[in-house]
């Protein structure tokens, strides 16, 4: 009489458990960066309206000298606007927007701020441009505002 065993010996069994781990030591880290770089794509997108207002200003007045405040172009107390992710929008000089990030999870992020600059054109209007206080988080940036 034969009597065969089958199933997978301890060795086996440790081999895979070695290989899951090097993958989840791996993925974590990617995982962690792809969270911040979500939560920072809606930081930008919350400044969505603040851009709309500047831009009404700076056309209507035909330049940024007179939308340098969030009471110049229509917009609550910078404390007043704020979302999970931000904790104030201001403008400033020049219709520059700066956010205040918070509740990140990332203590660089948390500490940051992000700058929205307008440039004014009067044949081509007003574009945007974006940068972070610190620079060595850009990579939390979606493509368009990286330096």
């Amino acid at each position: 009489m034969n009597s065969k065993q089958t199933g997978f010996t301890l060795i086996e069994l440790m081999i895979v458990i070695a290989i899951i781990g090097i993958l989840a030591s791996t993925a974590v880290p990617y995982y962690q960066s792809y969270t911040a770089r979500s939560k920072m794509a809606e930081v930008i997108g919350f400044a969505g309206a603040a851009k709309t207002a500047v831009s009404e200003c700076i056309l209507a007045e035909g330049g940024t000298a007179n939308c340098g405040s969030n009471s110049d172009v229509g917009l609550g107390a910078a404390a007043d606007i704020n979302s999970d992710f931000v904790e104030s929008v201001t403008v400033g000089a020049n219709g520059v927007i700066t956010l205040a990030v918070q509740g990140t999870g990332d203590t660089g992020l948390d500490a940051a701020s992000l700058g929205m600059t307008p440039a004014y054109d009067v044949n081509q209007g007003v574009a945007w441009t974006c940068a972070i206080s610190d620079a060595a988080l850009n990579k939390f940036l979606p493509r368009e505002c990286r330096i």
